[in-house]
């Protein structure tokens, strides 16, 4: 009998490690690091590329910065796209959208392409306990590859914004985005903030729609980045986001979006505070809005894995 439970363990410990992921992190912050990471992955993006970041909103200033994307985007000859958001602000409607990307430089570098300016599509979600399916801007049927290169910092909703909100919100319609916001009850931006879901059901909402855009791609033609710096409690889409005040941790990476939120949370839950670099707010932030419970229904819809093996690059 005890060489039975020995046999049980060590076969459960097997697949467990077979379930890990791989992602990569490297402390450095710039321009080359971020392309080195991108190529530590091993997933060259080839034929039409969408880069999937947040322009962020007119007054805010975390968001990641065309200086700092520019030598990614132009290796593998992307196109930054975005989609409109479903509240008032400087990205509700196409016409403020672009003043916005003008305003933080985005199209006098890149190409930019507002997914959702001249409507949208649905595509399939795996998972139907609260959406039938996933509203998304139109354009998106005309990548074939797809970069998701998310800020990771707080957010008043969702706890925290990284790949899995880059995926599902982020490339959400605004009627896809109230969608989402709402559990799958509407699809009016006008008054889905009248009819919020309840906090797990939302951000399960959100990730059966990461799960769509994965599954959208398919193997090997969508990867995953995010970037660990201006970690505010706010997202980028807060005009007056509070300042920072956890220093930059640096840039994580992986094929799995589940395995890489992990990771990133794991950083920041397990950062020891020290004067002037203090992650507390953060996780207050997160915990507030149960945020880390997207990763744990990410895993058991069949997204990703939140257990994964941390690579440091040199």
């Amino acid at each position: 009998m005890k060489k039975f439970f020995i046999l049980i363990l060590a076969m459960a410990s097997s697949l467990i490690c077979a379930a890990q992921s791989t992602v990569y992190m490297t402390r450095e912050i710039t321009p080359e690091s971020l392309v080195r990471i991108y190529e530590a992955l091993g997933v060259p993006a080839t034929g039409r590329v969408a880069v999937k970041i947040s322009t962020g909103e007119s007054g805010g200033n975390n968001y990641l910065k065309p200086t700092l994307i520019r030598n990614l985007v132009e290796k593998v000859n992307g196109t930054i796209v975005e989609c409109c958001t479903a509240y008032g602000g400087s990205r509700q409607d196409p016409a403020k959208h672009w003043q916005t990307i003008r305003e933080h430089g985005f199209d006098s570098i890149f190409a930019v392409d507002i997914m959702d300016e001249f409507g949208e599509i649905r595509i399939p979600v795996q998972d139907k306990k609260h959406l039938t399916y996933d509203l998304v801007g139109e354009h998106l049927a005309h990548y074939n590859f797809m970069i998701n290169l998310a800020h990771f910092k707080g957010h008043a909703m969702g706890g925290f914004g990284g790949v899995l909100k880059n995926a599902s919100i982020g490339v959400a319609s605004t009627a896809g985005k109230a969608y989402i916001h709402s559990a799958g009850l509407t699809q009016d931006a006008d008054i889905v903030w009248d009819n919020i879901a309840e906090q797990d059901d939302f951000l399960e909402s959100m990730a059966a729609a990461a799960q769509a855009v994965h599954n959208y791609f398919g193997p090997q033609r969508i990867i995953y980045i995010n970037v660990m710096n201006n970690m505010s409690v706010d997202c980028d889409c807060d005009a007056h986001p509070a300042d920072p005040v956890v220093k930059d941790m640096g840039i994580l990476a992986s094929t799995d979006p589940v395995a890489l939120d992990q990771a990133c949370l794991d950083l920041v839950f397990g950062h020891q505070p020290s004067e002037g670099d203090d992650s507390r707010p953060l996780i207050e932030r997160i915990n507030r809005q149960h945020g880390t419970y997207i990763t744990v229904y990410a895993e058991q819809i069949g997204l990703g894995s939140r257990h994964y093996n941390l690579i440091m690059l040199p």
